[in-house]
């Protein structure tokens, strides 16, 4: 560090009259030439400026050494360079010398030995001049020596004080300023050669850049042969850049950014009318073509709806074929002109970027996307072989010991959930994005809003599947739910519902049927069981026999339509009240679901028979005179000659 703080100061003090562009050829001084005071006083200096430095700048020492590690690295390697070439020319001398002295035997010996010791010391210097290189090249950052955008060549090394942005920058401007020139020649470029390299210049006093032993050993070559390159290359780019900004050229550049935009217009113009004719042939003769679309026998979408989403769509994907094709023809116009042509390469890159990342993605995604084809292929016909089982249960072909029939598909259902939720559970790792913290946030954001706000779908949930192992009712049955009854015409997870007698359909949670009393009038109308046993109470005052009030019941019973005639028909006398008994009478039916019509015949048959009996079903509430009144039986059950008795009246004498 101290070293080359030393020479930077040095250079600064004791620079040469030369012009700028020779300054960084010639910017080293030998300390040789330097007297002995001045060489005291100028390291007592350094030193103290190296000092304050140090202490003022603690927090960059480490890339302060890194600078004087690849600055001596770049020393030694000129170094080794030198004396390599020395060598080289010494070994010459001396096999010059050795074919000179065939006859002088000790002279040979000894001419024999130098070279020999030259040769070991060249194999050693160059070990350590290529290890030098490696460590220059694995540091070394590349500056692009761009005038015209394009890039010409790369700089890597540094010049003293001259870092290679540094350099790049003024050979930049050191080309452009020939370009500028309306004289220039290109025959003018030359090579010269200095103690620190080889210089290419423009007529002898335009330095253009400096090609240093370093730049050439960097990229393996001869720093002379390297400058060769350069100067080729710089003269070429020149010449071309020249080239094509003439006026012949630009005037070529307009009439083909014209001739772009009359084929753009004209391709936007054959694009219109195609999509045109498109949405007329939709219109026109829809039928032939949008019939709707029907899922499960229900129709999604009517042929109207799927016309207007059908032109939507055609007037969707017009607009972006025409912004895709505008977008792309920009970089064919900016391509045209040097000044913009930076720009077709980035807006192409703004577009194949986003579509390689795509297509990359899509292949990398491949290899997961068949281990999910094969996961989901395995499940399903897992899930097919076990629907083929749940079928033959369901139609009793297979019989399992205390496993209804009817539990067959509800267990089916929950077999075929935990089956996709397992199948999900092997899927998840090889989605795209699965392993990242935004894809694992939103999964978990999901999770506890759908914990949070379905407590009352998964009560229902689990009271449905208690509900179906409970089995307290069928599809189809009549039942009573709370206060609702009705008879069962759908059973689903969450809910039940009832369509009433008068023909309402009522939804009850599962929850609430778990939790009210339920009774179910078609349980016991199957085979082998006796049946549902209808039944209606009457109340006939004490002057009617008993035996015969139950003949005129049961006769009605059998009469009724629905009602069995085996088991036969009953009559329970319920109470004895104060003025009337009460005769209840009991018959079976299969047919649950008809009850109010099986009722409403029960009593109509029960008139009959009363009447036919001479019974009258009246309530003996009430106190009448029966005399000179007519009985109430109905007319056509009365005798013809029937007549209503007429009033006693009986003389009571007082004394």
């Amino acid at each position: 560090m101290i070293l080359l703080i030393i020479r930077i100061i040095v250079n600064l003090m004791f620079q040469t009259s030369r012009t700028l562009p020779h300054v960084y050829s010639n910017l080293i001084i030998p300390l040789q030439q330097i007297n002995n005071r001045m060489k005291i006083r100028y390291l007592f200096l350094s030193l103290l400026v190296c000092l304050c430095l140090f202490s003022a700048f603690p927090q960059k020492s480490k890339v302060n050494d890194s600078l004087a590690a690849k600055s001596k690295n770049e020393a030694d390697a000129v170094t080794l360079y030198r004396e390599y070439v020395l060598d080289s020319l010494i070994k010459v001398r001396l096999q010059s010398e050795l074919v000179q002295s065939s006859g002088d035997r000790r002279k040979t010996k000894e001419l024999e030995a130098k070279l020999r010791k030259i040769e070991q010391q060249d194999s050693l210097r160059k070990v350590e001049l290529m290890r030098k290189i490696d460590t220059l090249k694995l540091h070394a950052k590349g500056y692009a020596v761009a005038p015209f955008n394009d890039t010409l060549f790369f700089v890597y090394a540094k010049i003293v004080s001259f870092t290679p942005e540094e350099r790049v920058k003024s050979i930049n401007k050191r080309i452009r300023e020939l370009y500028q020139d309306p004289f220039f020649k290109p025959d003018s470029l030359r090579l010269s050669e200095s103690e620190s390299g080889t210089e290419i210049d423009y007529k002898n006093h335009l330095a253009i850049m400096m090609v240093t032993k370093i730049d050439g050993l960097i990229v393996n070559k001869d720093n002379t042969q390297l400058a060769g390159e350069y100067l080729k290359i710089i003269r070429t780019a020149i010449v071309k850049e020249k080239a094509a900004n003439s006026l012949v050229n630009w005037l070529k550049r307009i009439g083909f950014v014209l001739l772009i935009i009359a084929g753009l217009s004209l391709i936007i113009m054959l694009i219109n009318k195609l999509f045109k004719w498109i949405n007329n042939r939709l219109s026109g003769s829809g039928e032939r073509f949008l019939n709707g679309i029907t899922i499960n026998k229900i129709k999604i979408f009517t042929p109207d709806h799927f016309e207007k989403f059908a032109l939507r769509l055609t007037g969707l994907v017009r607009i972006i074929i025409i912004i895709l094709i505008v977008y792309l023809s920009l970089p064919l116009i900016f391509g045209i002109f040097p000044e913009t042509k930076i720009w077709e390469a980035t807006l192409l890159q703004w577009i194949l970027s986003p579509t390689k990342k795509a297509l990359q993605g899509i292949i990398g995604f491949l290899p997961n996307l068949f281990s999910i084809i094969v996961i989901v292929f395995i499940f399903r016909y897992a899930i097919k072989g076990i629907k083929f089982f749940v079928d033959q249960i369901e139609k009793g072909q297979i019989q399992l010991s205390g496993f209804h029939a009817d539990w067959a598909y509800p267990t089916f259902r929950i077999l075929k959930f935990l089956l996709f939720a397992f199948m999900l559970v092997l899927i998840f790792p090889y989605l795209p994005g699965s392993g990242s913290p935004a894809f694992q946030g939103v999964s978990v954001f999901i999770g506890i809003l759908f914990s949070l706000g379905s407590s009352s779908a998964i009560a229902n949930m689990v009271a449905g599947m208690v509900i179906t192992y409970m089995r307290p009712f069928k599809i189809g049955d009549r039942v009573k739910i709370g206060d609702i009854v009705g008879d069962v015409v759908e059973k689903t997870t969450l809910v039940t519902r009832i369509r009433t007698i008068k023909n309402e359909d009522v939804t009850v949670p599962n929850s609430t049927v778990l939790l009210s009393s339920t009774t179910n009038y078609s349980t016991n109308t199957r085979a082998p069981e006796s049946g549902l046993i209808v039944h209606t109470t009457v109340t006939i005052g004490y002057d009617v026999p008993w035996k015969d009030m139950h003949k005129a019941l049961i006769d009605a019973a059998l009469r009724t339509k629905m009602i069995l005639k085996k088991p036969e028909p009953f009559v329970l006398q319920t109470s004895l009240d104060d003025f009337y008994v009460s005769y209840q009478i009991n018959g079976y039916t299969r047919e649950a679901n008809k009850q109010l019509e099986i009722y409403s015949l029960l009593h109509q048959n029960i008139q009959d028979c009363c009447n036919e009996a001479g019974i009258e079903i009246m309530s003996p509430h009430y106190r009448n005179h029966r005399d000179g009144n007519m009985a109430t039986i109905p007319a056509n059950y009365l005798d013809k000659g029937y007549k209503a008795p007429a009033f006693n009246v009986n003389e009571v004498k007082h004394k």
